[in-house]
């Protein structure tokens, strides 16, 4: 069956209107000057990655390891159970809770430390409690990174600290949180701006430590972190309107400095991303594409259409880069049934391709000649005679190819 490649242009103009967010070319919008030696801004949604700076560098990333951690831990559904603290645990390095061997609390308790003020003795009573050990809840960590399509990133503890290959990329931690917006509890839990409750031995109370939640409209999460070789690094989460937007500062720099300077490099990012971009409908699922001539059947054609709605976060610079190529077959020989897929649609922003889509029948068409026409005949009559079901089928040198169909 020969095939046809469709390419159509200016999309824009076919399927939606919007007017530009800004006027600039691509080459004329500023991009955020960031110190981070690895960032990136990603949209939450559709994963669009909008900016990035190194993004695909493996380097250190401190406590937002954490966000990890905090995810295996929710979708454990354990939160109330009761975690005895170990000796390993016990004595983490700080930043810590100053948990004491043997100290009994709830499982949930120690999330609020671990994701507030990045408890690294509540991490591992974490971890140890789920899996067994340090080495083997890590490992589940590395194999759900990659289940997520964080595939460089390594986990070598669950707390953040530096050991061994422990590393991951802006991309790959974007991919993670954006993942873990979606789990059940995790953005109360990373929101929560303070805590108190009690272990079987004392009292803790604990305040969010994410600036960001109280300096930027619409934040909504996520991490911070520090390791000498990590240096400052940050994940934030932002939603304002119908956009959440991700971002990873990873070594914006070292002391005072670069402690304020995580900060203000997510801001740059995430305001890059709230100025320039905006969701743009591409295509409306059930758009009729185009018509496909059908053969073998009294029906000359058949419409098909996109199956899915395309939604993309677009700079304005950027929607007249739009197009969408479909591939379709010449003609197409009957039967055919709605919604049978007959081709896809390639939408490309500029030479990258977005996405693929099928296409899909909106009608049928029933097969029509010589071969079938003879074999309703014969079924409709004999079903006149009997009351049993029959059933005829015409060997196939009745429908021969070169018949032409009727």
């Amino acid at each position: 069956m020969k095939f046809l490649l469709l390419k159509i242009l200016t999309i824009s103009a076919l399927f939606f209107a919007v007017s530009p967010i800004i006027t600039l070319s691509a080459e004329e919008v500023e991009k955020p000057k960031v110190a981070a030696h690895g960032a990136i801004l990603m949209d939450a949604e559709t994963g669009r990655v909008l900016w990035g700076k190194n993004e695909h560098e493996p380097l250190a990333m401190a406590s937002t390891t954490k966000i990890m951690t905090a995810v295996l831990a929710l979708e454990s559904g354990r939160m109330d159970e009761t975690v005895t603290v170990s000796g390993k645990a016990a004595a983490a390095p700080k930043v810590k809770m100053n948990l004491s061997k043997g100290e009994k609390l709830r499982l949930g308790d120690l999330m609020l430390a671990l994701m507030l003020e990045s408890s690294n003795d509540a991490a591992v009573a974490i971890a140890e409690h789920l899996s067994g050990s340090v080495d083997a809840f890590c490992a589940e960590m590395t194999e759900k990174a990659r289940q997520l399509g964080a595939t460089n990133t390594v986990f070598e503890t669950a707390s953040g600290l530096d050991a061994g290959d422990h590393h991951s990329t802006p991309y790959d931690l974007a991919l993670i949180t954006r993942y873990a917006l979606t789990v059940p509890g995790f953005v109360e839990l990373t929101n929560t701006p303070s805590a108190n409750f009690r272990s079987d031995k004392r009292s803790y109370t604990f305040n969010n430590r994410n600036r960001l939640l109280r300096e930027y409209e619409g934040a909504n999460g996520v991490k911070t972190g520090f390791t000498n070789k990590a240096g400052h690094c940050f994940v934030g989460a932002a939603k304002r309107d119908e956009m959440q937007l991700i971002s990873v500062v990873l070594a914006s720099g070292w002391g005072a400095q670069g402690k304020s300077q995580k900060w203000v490099d997510t801001k740059r990012v995430l305001n890059f991303g709230f100025d320039n971009f905006e969701f743009v409908t591409v295509i409306e699922a059930e758009t009729i594409a185009g018509n496909l001539p059908i053969t073998r059947s009294r029906t000359d054609s058949v419409d098909y259409a996109f199956e899915e709605t395309i939604r993309i976060p677009l700079g304005g610079y950027e929607k007249d880069s739009i197009y969408v190529e479909l591939t379709i077959p010449e003609t197409y020989q009957a039967p055919l049934n709605t919604g049978d897929h007959i081709g896809t649609a390639k939408v490309f922003i500029g030479t990258d391709m977005y996405c693929e889509i099928p296409l899909t029948a909106t009608s049928e068409a029933t097969r029509h000649d010589l071969k079938t026409s003879l074999e309703k005949i014969l079924n409709e009559y004999i079903g006149l005679i009997t009351v049993s079901e029959v059933s005829i089928t015409l060997p196939e040198f009745f429908a021969p190819d070169f018949l032409p169909a009727t």
